[in-house]
């Protein structure tokens, strides 16, 4: 019973964060959710504990590659995307420095 929560734990915490990195774009929002509910549902029959587990930790390692490296981006003109970054995703902008600071 504790394997099938940690599946049904991944599998909304997927769709959760599909809805905050898609936000207001329906194309790659359905394009996620049939995606997500196809690969769940293809292996909905597995038995073998050791490969549930994989699929546990697969589709955890994919919420955090969305959670934290995908930027939306939208076409504003010919030549020109506007970046929609979400809160939490951009880091504080520190300029490059070759030297290294000194510690007081």
């Amino acid at each position: 019973m504790e394997t099938r929560m940690k599946v049904l734990r991944v599998f909304k915490d997927l769709h959760r964060t599909r809805t905050q990195v898609f936000k207001e774009d329906l194309r790659a929002l359905t394009a996620a959710r049939l995606k997500i509910n196809e690969e769940f549902r293809k292996n909905k029959h597995e038995t073998s504990v050791e490969n549930i587990q994989k699929m546990i930790k697969m589709g955890s390692d994919v919420e955090l590659i969305l959670r934290k490296n995908v930027l939306q981006v939208q076409h504003v003109g010919e030549d020109k995307l506007l970046l929609r970054p979400r809160e939490g995703l951009m880091l504080e902008n520190v300029p490059y420095c070759d030297r290294p600071r000194e510690r007081p």
